[in-house]
């Protein structure tokens, strides 16, 4: 007999959504939890299964501490904003804003029929002006305290559809859409200076609760280092750059200096013989992203601008190239090279035959570079000092000679915050024609984002907006100044820096939240979602937040307490799943075969949560096959079984209590699957008894209503209560039950095990010795033999010496 699930899941969301059962009181006088998920973007493809995997963990974490009594929060939004939506409106004339509320009408849907317990009261979507004028508001104080500014940085730009495009909408070259090519240009921009913050973003780290995979990850993105600034002057020219280094130990074999090709001094410095060489040369490499010029594994390119630097140790000449492995935006776009400590420099020095010089002792630089550490040789003043001891003397020198600092570095940049796109957030910022800005005045926000029939590049690099003159130009009432408004929108980024504060007072029309709210609800006790946004998001999220605690916004340094980030569903053949591959599932298809609570307890069941799992058919038929067998142990015929008692069997005891201590502590760490195991085993348990004891029963409903809700209500009304599960005590157990009154005793004849006897755990050792010479086995073994001397062990053993 199998279970009914559709009409018992449609039955307990409709009755879940007409109670609210799942709102949170906001100034609940419960202690509190924050559960969080990474809230999704609503794409038109709807959700994969790899959704409802952090999702549902969220779920039966915050459905448990409901249960332990605590007050909540657990909510859902959309990630609106974002290129693929203005992509569709751009190739089919359709609205962003319309193909947007459809495909989160589709997420809706999808989520609320896996029975995910959010308070939909709460629900946030990044596109609505409500929600983004704080957003915008964020930005505004961010320009306030001059955190917010303008800059010339290198983008993206494709002659042929006349816009900016993305790193990831360029590919070899080449614009994704059209295959037209792209170069890169300077074109000013909005900027948000993260790198104030690096310091900071660094040393918190230790204050959180998240995998130190992660933190590393977080840290080498920051990447701060220490070491020098050095200043080389320009032989016959009166202009000098700045070089930074962790190694100004070595400068003793710096043999050549490197500009990026976007550095000012290029074309200054070039001398008329070289001229046409390094045109040629720029115009290569303007079509390369970052990424390909600083792939490690690439042929170096460069070419010789002509002119010399001056190494300020020993007024060597060193040649000055031009090469695309260095990035202007990166340090200060020059670098001395040392071929001979190098692994870079190395491979340049070798293909152009430039000199490589030892400074450094220990390796064979005939043949590779030498990184390691060593003596000094060649260098003068450091000869004979190891690397630590050359570095703090180097530094000492360039400071007193007037020719280099200490310095820290970071290899975090300032986020480029501009988007020549229609379908974000507008940038509240108002352009004067004296050349002046100023920010849209906090009681005219939200700037809302006008609504065009029409998407289409403005062929300036502006995004699409400056076609739309009427919401572009503006007249000061109080002046007379005319003025443009921004024609750039924020980055999808921007939206989800701040959305888990919104959730705490989604409708608050005065401020970005209840300060009284924040205070009771931060920081985010739990942050469960996808490793693909182990850098970016929750940089920025942080950044963003430590800015608010600066400004009295928010109570907490950090947002999210403890990160966890789940694995992978890969498709059945453990490859990823994708449309091309014909290899996605889809979960309504499992939702309408074999039920949500199914699809809940398989994919906690599949693995770890943080592990990589292959999706497996198989594997959902045996979930829900477990399910059926809940059922029959408890509904019989459709009523509550024979076996279901309020007085009876107590060899469940052990068992039962073994599963509510398992049960708790794995949920409470997310070891969901270890959990499910239990549960599986406390049924087998159940099937083998005459009697279930009702409590015993019910505790087991209770355990198993996080994961399979729809279900554990369903058995729960059955039980005889007619209200929701929901808030019910979770199961305790007694630590009496679970000792065992018995112990499994060795029995050995001259140290050979012979036999295993269960005796009662407190048998004295005369009867315990009785016993095992009365065993069948040691009775047949000992048979005509003289024991000599028995020895016991109590607890463990028993050794029968015979002859």
């Amino acid at each position: 007999m199998s279970f009914n699930h559709q009409e018992i899941e449609n039955k307990w969301q409709a009755y879940w959504e007409e109670n609210k059962t799942f709102k949170t009181d906001t100034y609940s006088k419960k202690e509190k939890v924050y559960a969080l998920d990474m809230f999704p973007y609503p794409s038109g493809a709807g959700l994969h299964v790899g959704h409802p995997e952090g999702y549902t963990a969220t779920d039966i974490f915050s459905r448990m501490k409901r249960m332990q009594g605590y007050e909540v929060l657990h909510p859902m939004g959309w990630d609106a904003f974002g290129l693929p939506a203005e992509q569709y409106a751009i190739d089919t004339g359709n609205s962003p804003a319309a193909f947007t509320e459809h495909n989160i009408a589709t997420f809706k849907r999808q989520i609320q029929e896996l029975g995910l317990s959010y308070d939909w009261d709460r629900e946030i979507n990044t596109t609505d002006p409500n929600y983004y004028k704080w957003t915008q508001w964020i930005f505004t104080k961010l320009y306030e305290k001059g955190l917010a500014y303008m800059d010339e940085v290198a983008v993206n730009w494709c002659p042929a559809l006349g816009t900016v495009l993305a790193n990831e909408e360029v590919i070899d070259g080449k614009s994704e859409r059209g295959g037209h090519p792209v170069v890169r240009k300077p074109m000013k921009q909005w900027m948000l200076k993260i790198t104030a913050y690096a310091d900071r973003l660094l040393e918190d780290l230790e204050e959180v609760d998240w995998p130190e995979s992660i933190k590393d990850m977080q840290r080498n993105w920051i990447g701060r280092s220490e070491g020098a600034e050095v200043t080389f002057t320009i032989d016959e020219h009166d202009e000098e750059f700045t070089v930074f280094t962790t190694r100004p130990d070595t400068l003793f074999g710096a043999t050549y200096a490197v500009l990026a090709p976007e550095h000012p001094f290029v074309e200054k410095i070039v001398t008329p013989a070289q001229k046409n060489a390094v045109e040629v040369y720029l115009d290569e490499v303007q079509t390369k992203s970052d990424l390909e010029r600083t792939d490690l594994a690439k042929d170096k390119t460069g070419v010789f601008t002509g002119t010399y630097a001056i190494n300020p140790v020993n007024n060597a000449k060193m040649p000055i190239w031009v090469a695309d492995y260095v990035l202007m935006s990166y340090g200060s776009g020059a670098i001395m090279a040392v071929p001979a400590h190098d692994e870079r420099d190395y491979e340049f020095a070798t293909k152009f035959e430039l000199p490589i010089k030892e400074v450094v002792a220990g390796g064979d630089i005939s043949k590779e570079a030498y990184v390691g550490e060593g003596k000094h040789v060649h260098s003068d003043f450091l000869d004979g000092l190891g690397t630590d001891d050359a570095i703090t003397k180097m530094i000492e020198w360039l400071e007193t000679n007037g020719c280099g600092e200490r310095k820290v570095t970071y290899r975090l940049r300032d986020w480029l915050f501009a988007r020549q796109r229609y379908w974000g957030e507008p940038i509240p910022i108002i352009h004067w024609e004296d050349g002046t800005t100023t920010a849209v005045p906090e009681e005219e926000l939200p700037l809302e984002l006008p609504v065009m029939t029409e998407i289409k590049p403005s062929g300036t690099g502006e995004s699409p907006l400056a076609n739309n003159s009427e919401w572009v130009n503006m007249t000061d009432p109080n002046t007379g100044m005319k003025g443009r408004r921004e024609t750039s929108t924020m980055p999808q980024w921007a939206g989800s820096c701040w959305y888990f504060l919104r959730f705490i007072d989604p409708d608050n029309p005065e401020q970005l939240a209840d300060p009284k709210a924040l205070e009771e609800w931060l920081p985010v006790d739990i942050y469960i979602g996808g490793a693909e946004h182990a850098v970016l998001h929750l940089l920025y999220a942080r950044f963003w937040h430590k800015f608010l605690y600066d400004i009295g916004v928010v109570p907490t340094k950090e947002p999210f307490m403890k990160l966890y980030n789940q694995g992978m569903i890969l498709g059945e053949g453990n490859e990823k799943m994708s449309k091309s591959k014909g290899n996605v599932v889809n979960p309504d298809d499992i939702i309408a075969s074999h039920g949500a609570d199914t699809l809940r307890l398989y994919e906690m069941f599949m693995g770890p949560l943080d592990a990589a799992v292959a999706w497996s058919t198989n594997g959902l038929d045996g979930a829900r096959r477990f399910l059926d067998r809940v059922w029959r142990l408890i509904i019989n015929d459709d009523t509550l079984s024979d076996k279901v008692v309020d007085d009876g069997n107590t060899s469940l005891d052990k068992v039962y209590n073994e599963t509510v201590k398992k049960v708790t502590e794995d949920f409470e760490h997310l070891h969901f699957n270890t959990g499910i195991s239990q549960m599986m085993v406390f049924v087998n348990e159940g099937n083998k008894a005459d009697k279930l004891p009702k409590d015993y029963i019910e505790g087991f409903v209770k355990m198993l209503s996080p994961v399979a809700p729809h279900l554990s209500e369903e058995l729960w009304d059955r039980l005889g209560h007619p209200e929701t599960i929901s808030y019910e005590p979770w199961p305790t157990f007694d630590e009496s039950k679970l000792v065992e009154d018995e112990v499994e005793i060795v029995v050995q004849i001259m140290g050979k095990v012979r036999s295993k006897i269960n005796v009662a755990k407190d048998i004295s050792k005369e009867e315990l010795e009785k016993q095992a010479l009365a065993d069948e086995k040691i009775q047949k073994l000992t048979n005509g033999r003289t024991i000599r001397k028995v020895i016991v062990v109590p607890g463990k053993l028993v050794n029968i010496v015979a002859n």
